[in-house]
């Protein structure tokens, strides 16, 4: 894999760089229309970086939808989220909505500037969570991330907004080198279907069969599956702050 690099605004016409900002093919036209789009958010540089790969060069992450990177603006290094060429929609226009909402209440990381194809984000910087908990050994620092998701998952239902893959979350969640999680990737979030992340979350963490249910299962020792169930129930029904905290107790005690 090439080495990391940081690569001003106009420099990003070359190759291999082209072909990622316009992932994963890029034609002349695009190309300018999207270098001229970036310059219009303020980017003046764009970092190579990360665990992902794309044509051989680092990235922070890939996805169906978008490549993410590392940016410069104004001198601060924040995330960018680049849409594929080949992605299934036509903008991002949807994911920076249901991101903003989310950081209403607050949840996930700060929207800063957006445009068609680009989101610029907060810059987020941890392990994802099956990878931190398979380094953590404190059973406090574990239940303070839990109690943290669970958090925010229920923020996320009071304002009906449902994020859509937390039942299946390995690259959703992050937590940073300051024990906070985060919740990342609205793009397929809605405000319009009824709003699930409790119990989403709660089947990834708890209930199912998955390395994270293992995972936390031997931080904090079994869980009583038929009482989560029970409680679950319960807030689903009536969603008030008393049946969280139950769902919360049960999960965490």
């Amino acid at each position: 894999m090439r080495a990391p690099a940081t690569v001003a605004l106009e420099d990003l016409r070359k190759e291999p760089y082209a072909s990622i900002l316009c992932y994963p093919r890029a034609s002349e036209a695009e190309l300018e229309s999207r270098v001229g789009e970036l310059g219009g958010l303020g980017v003046e540089a764009v970092e190579f970086s990360g665990k992902g790969s794309a044509y051989n060069v680092p990235v922070l992450g890939k996805g169906y939808v978008g490549i993410v990177v590392a940016a410069h603006l104004k001198g601060q290094r924040v995330a960018l989220k680049m849409r594929r060429i080949d992605a299934d929609r036509v903008s991002l226009q949807h994911e920076a909505e249901m991101l903003a909402k989310a950081n209403s209440v607050p949840v996930g990381p700060r929207l800063l500037r957006n445009s068609n194809n680009f989101l610029l984000m907060q810059l987020i910087e941890g392990d994802v969570l099956p990878a931190w908990l398979e380094k953590s050994r404190e059973k406090d620092a574990v239940r303070m991330v839990l109690a943290d998701i669970l958090g925010q998952c229920s923020r996320l239902d009071s304002i009906g907004l449902d994020h859509g893959e937390l039942s299946k979350a390995p690259k959703h969640l992050i937590v940073d080198g300051g024990v906070r999680a985060w919740i990342f990737d609205f793009e397929t979030a809605s405000d319009t279907r009824k709003p699930a992340n409790i119990t989403s979350v709660c089947q990834y963490l708890f209930l199912g069969g998955g390395a994270v249910a293992k995972l936390v299962k031997n931080a904090l020792g079994e869980r009583d599956a038929d009482r989560i169930k029970e409680a679950l129930r319960l807030y689903k029904k009536e969603r008030t702050r008393e049946s969280f905290c139950r769902v919360q107790e049960i999960c965490l005690s």
